[in-house]
């Protein structure tokens, strides 16, 4: 049998449907990797057969809001502890009491909110792009942690942040721009990361002054695909579940600050993490910068058993360098969490 075959698959409950993709052997040690905004389990596709040819079974679901997961019609329906107990039954459907944890962008916030309140669900966790300590506290957490050198209060004073701004204030134009054309919205945002590019502030910050994303305009820009990011397949079937469930689901991520911060106060330890912890640092992320700013310093005070990785990237890290991110996470896993070693 060919364990690196990505097959679908789906968890029902009573409360909620999570679609999933997988591969690997049934027996083997689970792995489940958690996507952001605005992405799809298709996001971890060369991550999934690498991971299983180690003989990990590794598992990506769409998270709710997006494909062909359950989508819901309120903003406190994407709440992190709605997300969180997503994934718990998911593990449960799976039939495993832990699993190996790995988020990007807003999956990020929620792999660190399961080891932060459900340790036990655990072997280890690893995040891409975004630290321990910031996002998932919610936006005010963010604030002391930016760079004001490159981001003047008075010009900006949610730094890089300021798109999160613009959604609590206009929510309903930030999602009719991404609508009214997912295709090209998809294709605009999707780019690869370019040395020097961090040295200037991250175009997010403009979002609030601009009055929308794309400097202002209706809808995306129609520029050429980055092929290094995602190939034409890739961005058809990007698009076409955002085209299906439309740009609230997601977008809705960014509407619960107050709600996500009182939740992290529940965590367990006071917060402190004992598992084994990964950080992939994108050098050339422009708005989770993690070079000059202090965005890291809560992880490394919090996370106790922490390895930073750091790898040429931009933002959309385990597309525009997948072998570099499989090989950072192979070789934690063989070093710092051997117990969960496959054989």
């Amino acid at each position: 049998m060919n364990f690196t075959t990505i097959t679908e698959n789906a968890v029902k409950s009573a409360r909620h449907t999570t679609f999933y993709l997988s591969a690997g052997p049934e027996d083997g040690p689970l792995i489940i990797f958690v996507h952001g905004w605005p992405e799809l389990s298709l996001s971890w596709r060369h991550q999934l057969p690498a991971m299983a040819s180690l003989g990990f079974l590794a598992v990506a679901p769409d998270m709710r809001g997006y494909g062909r997961s359950s989508v819901y019609g309120e903003h406190d329906d994407y709440a992190q502890e709605q997300i969180v107990a997503d994934m718990i039954e998911l593990l449960d459907g799976l039939g495993r009491e832990k699993a190996i944890w790995v988020g990007h962008d807003w999956g990020s916030p929620t792999i660190w909110n399961i080891a932060s309140h459900h340790p036990e669900r655990c072997h280890a966790v690893a995040s891409l792009c975004v630290p321990y300590g910031c996002l998932e506290r919610g936006l005010d957490a963010c604030l002391p942690l930016i760079d004001r050198d490159l981001y003047p209060e008075d010009e900006f004073p949610a730094g890089q942040w300021e798109y999160i701004r613009f959604y609590a204030e206009n929510f309903a134009r930030a999602c009719a721009v991404f609508d009214a054309n997912p295709y090209n919205s998809v294709k605009a945002l999707f780019r690869k990361g370019k040395p020097g590019y961090t040295d200037k502030p991250s175009p997010t910050a403009f979002v609030r002054l601009s009055g929308g994303w794309y400097g202002g305009a209706d809808e995306a820009p129609d520029i050429p695909r980055d092929g290094s990011v995602l190939s034409e397949e890739d961005l058809k079937v990007y698009a076409a579940a955002l085209t299906r469930n439309g740009f609230f689901g997601p977008d809705s991520y960014y509407m619960n600050d107050q709600a996500n911060a009182a939740y992290a106060t529940q965590a367990l330890n006071d917060g402190y993490i004992d598992l084994p912890t990964l950080f992939l640092l994108a050098e050339y992320d422009y708005t989770c910068e993690c070079v000059r700013s202090p965005l890291t310093e809560p992880m490394k005070t919090y996370c106790r058993d922490l390895t930073i990785r750091n790898i040429k990237s931009g933002h959309w890290m385990a597309q525009e360098k997948p072998r570099e991110v499989n090989a950072a996470l192979a070789h934690w896993l063989a070093t710092s969490v051997p117990d969960v070693w496959p054989g």
